[in-house]
């Protein structure tokens, strides 16, 4: 039992050195590959992020502002039947704006900052909350994407994908060089998430425009499928 648990320890050691090490050097009668694999799923949570800026004479002012712009969103939040603490809210940043043409620098005003994330699971409410914030004239754009908040079952796919395809290209080989592929005995992995963005969505105009417009922009469509790529380096013994 004592020896079993060496051996095992010294392999796991070999292994977590090579995976710190990509490159090391060729060992006798066996073969190294890599391949790339894919998992493209329907993305599970939307995410619409704005930012939220005001102007005023003085600090307080503008912070007033944009507390109330705040407090606005909170409340359009509400109406849809949305939790305002599951949305992430930046830290209120105060900026002074100068007047560069005078000499002095004189401040003319001041400028408050915040950014604001909001995730949706359910995809009928964003043609609803982007439009409401729009009306209520909180940021001048908004950008929303799409991304997959549940993602070990697609990293799996994508895994599999990549070693069949890293397999597959290690057989080739072993059987041009007249040799039979043997027993797995390295591998390392990498996965990647790409998230769809579409672009920022301009202000539109009032509530009485937005009706003769009809159905909201995203409205019966559907989001683009997010894909979860991996990278699968596997060495395999030859026979």
């Amino acid at each position: 039992m004592k020896t079993s648990l060496v051996c095992l320890c010294a392999v796991l050691l070999c292994v977590v050195s090579m995976a710190q090490s990509p490159t090391f050097s060729p060992q006798a009668n066996t073969i190294f590959v890599g391949a790339d694999g894919k998992c493209e799923t329907a993305p599970d949570t939307a995410l619409i992020q704005f930012n939220i800026s005001t102007q005023a004479d003085n600090a307080k002012e503008a912070y007033d502002q944009a507390a109330k712009q705040a407090e606005a969103t909170r409340q359009i939040l509400r109406t849809n039947g949305i939790e305002p603490k599951t949305a992430e809210i930046g830290f209120f940043s105060v900026s002074p704006q100068f007047n560069y043409k005078d000499p002095k620098h004189k401040v003319t005003a001041y400028q408050v900052n915040t950014s604001v994330r909001i995730n949706l699971k359910d995809f009928s409410k964003i043609g609803p909350v982007t439009e409401q914030l729009a009306d209520a004239s909180v940021s001048d754009s908004q950008s929303l994407s799409y991304t997959l908040d549940s993602t070990d079952e697609a990293k799996s796919k994508a895994v599999a994908d990549a070693f069949r395809r890293a397999r597959g290209s290690a057989q080739a080989l072993a059987a041009a060089g007249g040799r039979t592929l043997g027993e797995l005995s390295y591998a390392s992995v990498d996965t990647f998430e790409n998230i769809r963005v579409i672009a920022p969505m301009a202000r539109r105009a009032g509530p009485m425009a937005m009706a003769a417009q009809g159905a909201s922009p995203t409205e019966e469509f559907s989001p683009r499928n997010v894909t979860v790529t991996a990278h699968v380096n596997a060495m395999f013994e030859l026979k």
